[in-house]
């Protein structure tokens, strides 16, 4: 088993999507790359904390790749926008990598750079690419949200279009229902 850690936007969306992914076996909603120690959902809200929301993914490589996990990534949140994903704004949505080893630095760095190369995306990418240090467990409330609460109008109009792509790009990387 291996982990990854990505943050892109609110973590509602990134681990609905990282979640329905074959190889996943588990995903935790959280905040990672701040100042403050133990942060609450409520403060990281505030935007003064430093922490970007994310979740870390528990994951089988010889299921789904890095790279695999990596492409899910760029597809399904816009890593152009500083601070911003839609109308979610601050430093606490930024698009952001955390890497566990130089391995995954490694291979983040090149598929950024070819990703970037491919001029696939009319602005630059923003993403940032940094070490792992400390990843928070967001409060229990903010675990499988969307899927408790997918009705809801942030969900319908913000997630479920997320949902929607990846199960139209990425059929054969899905979870078997």
């Amino acid at each position: 088993m291996e982990q990854a850690i990505f943050c892109g936007g609110c973590f509602w969306c990134t681990e609905a999507v990282f979640k329905r992914l074959k190889g996943v076996i588990s995903l935790r909603p959280g905040f990672t790359g701040g100042f403050i120690k133990n942060p609450a959902y409520r403060e990281v809200c505030q935007g003064d904390t430093g922490h970007a929301e994310g979740v870390i993914i528990t994951y089988n490589s010889v299921e789904v790749s890095y790279e695999d996990l990596l492409e899910v990534f760029f597809s399904t949140h816009d890593p152009t926008t500083l601070n911003r994903q839609g109308q979610d704004l601050g430093t606490q949505y930024r698009s952001a990598i955390f890497y566990k080893n130089d391995t995954q630095k490694k291979i983040a760095t090149q598929y950024m750079a070819d990703l970037q190369n491919s001029k696939l995306f009319k602005n630059p990418i923003v993403t940032t690419l940094d070490p792992l240090d400390v990843f928070y467990d967001a409060e229990d409330n903010h675990h499988d949200y969307y899927d408790q609460n997918s009705s809801q109008p942030y969900c319908q109009f913000v997630i479920s279009p997320k949902i929607k792509l990846l199960t139209q790009r990425f059929k054969d990387k899905l979870k078997n229902k």
